[in-house]
């Protein structure tokens, strides 16, 4: 049996889909996906006609590198007015022997959430931070653990039903089951947190194509978030706008050419295109120039924002995104920031952009929540595991309650593997 997990990023810009296996405790990629995305706004669909044929496309691209039909997947939902809440559970260890299992930790969630979902706010998931046993002592994994007693905290993280629903319905009507839900700042933290993280206090900053997403965590897990509603797509805008070109051959410059810090650009270096009236010659130089006013711009407020967040010291900042790719993009990062701060990197051989991490993060959150419930999962028939295993392709890189109650279902309610 394979072990194989599928994760769904909805973007403005892009539809991005990660497929995973886990081996012998490693996570190894199978085939990252992004297309074009349409009827997608700042992460919300509002087009579903237009929404549904792209993620169409997206699904198609990701299975011809497979070969087989992704049926189910981890969904990302828009973290707007996201609620992050402490919640406090406890349940009594009633068996003989007093050992806690997998029920237990899914009881105590379950006490510990209560009817904590709102009129128009849904849970999306919850987090633990840590769990309490006999003699007051603290661990972080109760499971196979003695005690009378289990008392957790966790954050408690919702939404609007409108952005979970809208997710789970669009996906449902193209054949394709939601088996978790998470937002993309907690798969961010999954995907680029470390040593340096752990036990600290510090910030992700996220720059998508539309809006940036500035979030806060405390011991790598999310306390809260922000959204500033500029992206890479006015760095686009910028440069059509000066030179009067298409925003797509702005994106190539941006992407092919210029440099994020203006440092080192040259300005004998040029790239030449026609405009609507004449060619027009940009050194890279002037490009980088535009580029880093607004890279800039973006990072000061995202800076502002976790001034606003929190009057608390930051002790690390990892920016990512598909822009903190660019070329000197660390020059402008210590420019704005000094010190503490840092372009992300996901740790994962054949993911070589950062759009993808928050993708990836949310895969290593899900085998997370298994291994604290002592599950075992796969998103995969035993038909296509032997066609992921005899097929020899380079494949990196290349609604209502009822329907929210299926997805949690997998979580809060099969008894233990």
């Amino acid at each position: 049996m394979k072990y194989v997990y599928s994760s769904l990023d909805i973007g403005t810009d892009s539809v991005k889909i990660v497929v995973c296996e886990l081996n012998k405790n490693r996570l190894n990629l199978l085939a990252a996906s992004s297309v074009k995305s349409k009827g997608i706004k700042r992460g919300l669909i509002t087009n579903v006609e237009e929404a549904t044929e792209s993620l169409k496309q997206a699904f198609k691209d990701i299975e011809s590198m497979l070969g087989i039909k992704i049926k189910e997947v981890i969904a990302s939902v828009p973290c707007y007015l996201a609620d992050y809440s402490i919640v406090k559970g406890n349940v009594q260890i009633n068996r003989e022997n007093n050992v806690i299992t997998g029920d237990d930790i899914v009881e105590v969630f379950e006490n510990s959430i209560g009817d904590k979902d709102l009129e128009n706010n849904k849970v999306v998931t919850i987090i633990p931070i840590d769990f309490t046993l006999d003699d007051d002592r603290v661990v972080t994994e109760p499971r196979g653990l003695k005690s009378k007693t289990l008392n957790s905290r966790s954050i408690l993280v919702r939404t609007p039903k409108k952005n979970i629903y809208s997710v789970i319905s669009i996906l449902k009507s193209i054949g394709v089951e939601v088996v978790d839900l998470s937002l993309n700042n907690i798969g961010d933290i999954y995907a680029l947190k470390g040593q340096n993280t752990y036990d600290k206090v510090g910030a992700i900053i996220n720059i998508g194509y539309a809006t940036t997403t500035v979030s806060l965590y405390n011991k790598d897990v999310i306390v809260r978030s922000s959204i500033i509603p500029m992206g890479s797509k006015d760095i686009d805008n910028d440069i059509a706008y000066i030179y009067k070109i298409t925003p797509k051959d702005a994106n190539k410059i941006k992407e092919k050419f210029a440099l994020a810090h203006k440092r080192y650009a040259s300005m004998n270096d040029f790239y030449e295109d026609e405009n609507i009236d004449q060619k027009i010659k940009i050194s890279q130089y002037e490009a980088s120039e535009i580029v880093m006013s607004r890279i800039e711009e973006i990072l000061n407020l995202a800076k502002n924002e976790i001034n606003v967040l929190t009057n608390r010291q930051m002790q690390y900042i990892i920016v990512t995104g598909g822009t903190s790719n660019m070329a000197h993009f660390e020059y402008i990062l210590q420019d704005v920031f000094g010190k503490n701060v840092s372009v992300g990197s996901v740790k994962m051989t054949g993911i070589r952009n950062n759009k993808f991490s928050s993708a990836v993060g949310n895969i290593v959150y899900f085998i997370n929540k298994l291994k604290l419930r002592g599950k075992s999962y796969t998103m995969i028939t035993n038909d296509d595991s032997e066609t992921l295993g005899s097929t020899k392709r380079n494949i990196i890189d290349g609604m209502n309650d009822t329907m929210l109650g299926k997805v949690f279902g997998h979580f809060f309610s099969d008894k233990e593997d």
